[in-house]
């Protein structure tokens, strides 16, 4: 309970978080990121990126179960897991935090779905800025360049805007992406 609580009070004294958000439920088959549309479009208006790409993101990494108990429990299993809505991984964390100076910190991304959407919005900034206004790719649009930069990495994005074939892995997020584009702009317009 006190943890708990000291997460409800660093949510209350952190003013960048975008308001209260609900915690998602515990039951995977019921996690949907529509119930964080508004948390979405205010962290990616804040943070000047794409409403639609910061939600279809959020389709895309809503692979695995998102509730803070099962979090805790995969961290004691696997320390090095991604945390939050948007499943970012601790050093990619850090360089967001320091690069738009969060009061959070990476565990709070468990327990804070507005944090943790605010942080994956400010990270597609960054990579944005990191990606060439022209690349030589014609394949990928520059939304879906910054979903594979998401995926896979700075170094591995403005590879695959020089031309450089994705691997199985980020063509299967790709593909993914590609396909909750629709569902995502239906959320946000509805």
């Amino acid at each position: 309970m006190a943890e708990r609580s000291t997460a409800v009070s660093r949510r209350e004294s952190r003013p960048e978080d975008g308001g209260d958000v609900h915690t998602p439920p515990l039951r995977p088959g019921r996690y949907d990121p529509a119930d964080y549309a508004a948390a979405v479009v205010r962290g990616a208006e804040r943070a000047g990126v794409s409403p639609l790409l910061v939600m279809t993101v959020l389709h895309n990494e809503g692979y695995k179960p998102h509730h803070p108990l099962l979090e805790r429990l995969w961290q004691w299993w696997k320390p090095g897991a991604s945390f939050g809505l948007a499943n970012m991984h601790r050093a990619t964390f850090e360089r967001v935090r320091r690069a738009h100076g969060l009061s959070g910190r990476w565990e709070d991304l468990r327990d804070d779905p507005a944090f943790a959407i605010r942080a994956a919005a400010l990270h597609l900034k960054d990579l944005d800025r990191s990606l060439p206004e022209r690349h030589v790719s014609s394949r990928y649009t520059r939304d879906e360049l910054l979903a594979l930069g998401y995926n896979t990495g700075e170094r591995n994005m403005r590879a695959f805007a020089r031309g450089v074939p994705p691997g199985p892995m980020a063509r299967s997020y790709l593909r993914r992406f590609r396909a909750y584009r629709t569902r995502a702009a239906e959320i946000l317009n509805g």
